[in-house]
């Protein structure tokens, strides 16, 4: 009786290692079945897909922005460049327009307090109100990060494009719409704001 229970187990045992073989072994060519130094070497020897090159600057590091907020932005005034962080890592770069001379983007040390998105403009000089769409000088978001409790200070789209990567406006930083929407996910009330030249 013993011996049966024994022979039993004996062969459950290896008909299951025989099944466990034969599923692991399925796709293996039969001169690789036994040999796992070989069997290793056909594991390493499955490639990755090919990813698709990256067309852009911008590009390069949007990898994975859309998922991850930003801790910080570091805005540099001579290279007109806005970095986005999340802690040490760099997730974003964006070309804008700063402040031209006499309405010299502020510097120092802020944080975001305000976004809109689809703002309305009043005219400084006349209080004329132009409502959000293509002809409002704001573009589709503002990211507002300083005051004097008079006069604000953002990020904010622009109409006029053609004209990012120069120091043309009166003290905000003006970004393409396309940039400016992915930034305004990325940041919430608090972020930190460096301006640095």
């Amino acid at each position: 009786m013993q011996f049966n229970l024994r022979s039993f187990f004996f062969l459950k045992n290896s008909l299951l290692a025989a099944i466990v073989l034969s599923i692991f072994c399925v796709n293996i060519p039969v001169s690789h079945s036994w040999k796992v130094l070989d069997l290793e070497q056909e594991i390493w020897k499955v490639k990755s897909p090919n990813l698709p090159s990256l067309k852009n600057y911008e590009a390069a590091y949007l990898h994975n922005a859309e998922s991850t907020l930003a801790s910080a932005l570091i805005l540099h005034l001579n290279k007109r460049r806005v970095e986005v962080y999340n802690g040490q890592q760099l997730i974003a770069t964006f070309p804008v327009a700063v402040g031209k001379r006499g309405w010299e983007t502020p510097q120092g040390q802020f944080n975001v307090i305000q976004k809109i998105k689809n703002p309305a403009w009043e005219h400084p000089w006349n209080g004329k109100i132009v409502p959000p769409g293509p002809k409002n000088p704001l573009g589709q978001r503002w990211i507002g990060f300083w005051t004097d409790g008079k006069n604000f200070v953002s990020f904010h789209g622009t109409p006029g494009e053609h004209l990012i990567g120069q120091a043309v406006s009166h003290g905000c930083v003006r970004m393409k719409n396309k940039d400016v929407e992915k930034l305004f996910e990325l940041v919430s009330i608090g972020t930190s704001v460096t301006v640095k030249k």
